[in-house]
């Protein structure tokens, strides 16, 4: 089940205000002409900013996610009409060969259990084609970012269209080995609505996910960091073996 973030009509409307700058999908971007795909799936698209980027460029996008308000948000952007939107996770998709399957963003870290981390990488096994490419991000454990995730640090104040200002801050509520959870606290001005929103990450290793993704047979080409968070996270290239 998504978070009340994604999940939640309002908080769906007001996402790409408050996350604006997606510089973070340059090197996505990037990376999907370098290995020269047509075909992508996107894992956890939210509100489908990347999938229709790559739409807009003539690859064939399928977007996946759970959230159905951010799904909605997703259907009304410019190009939308040329993505397969999917309501759902993994389990729900039919098979398909695709060349590169993405998640963006924190998505690698909802995954909390053993158990759910190994049925989406079997999952994304079987969707790609022979030679096919699974690129993700994760935050390096070490960097301990949670550390800035405070009221003082993340606080804005954001105008946003036909809702007007918004305040909107991070606050982490627990730390408990490899799992950090935090609540996001939204203020509409408008009416002075107070909305949360609850979630927990899982900061695994280099070495653990490493050692998943070979252990469901996708073997690992690269791990390179994030240009546009150099430090703190990697950016893991696996591939479907050819043979």
């Amino acid at each position: 089940m998504a978070d009340e973030l994604f999940e939640n009509s309002r908080l769906a409307a007001i996402y790409d205000a408050f996350d604006s700058d997606r510089s973070d999908l340059d090197a996505y971007e990037g990376m999907v002409n370098e290995f020269g795909a047509h075909s992508v799936l996107d894992i956890g698209c939210g509100t489908g900013t990347f999938a229709c980027r790559l739409a807009a460029q003539g690859i064939k996008v399928i977007g996946v996610d759970p959230a159905a308000a951010s799904l909605n948000v997703a259907r009304t952007k410019t190009w939308a009409n040329c993505v397969e939107w999917i309501l759902g996770d993994t389990k729900d998709l039919s098979p398909m060969a695709v060349d590169i399957a993405t998640m963006t963003g924190n998505v690698a870290q909802v995954f909390l259990t053993d158990r759910e981390w190994k049925e989406t990488l079997c999952a994304v096994y079987d969707s790609l084609r022979l030679g096919g490419r699974f690129v993700f991000e994760a935050r390096d454990p070490n960097a301990q970012a949670w550390h800035r995730w405070t009221k003082e640090n993340t606080y804005r104040c954001v105008m946003v269209p036909n809702y007007g200002n918004v305040e909107g801050w991070v606050e982490v509520t627990d730390v408990k080995n490899s799992f950090v959870s935090f609540r996001w606290t939204y203020i509409f001005e408008s009416d002075g609505a107070l909305i949360t929103s609850d979630s927990t990450l899982r900061f695994r290793s280099r070495k653990e996910i490493v050692n998943s993704l070979q252990e469901v047979g996708l073997s690992v080409d690269d791990v390179r960091g994030a240009p546009d968070r150099p430090g703190l996270e990697f950016v893991f290239i696996a591939s479907r073996p050819t043979a």
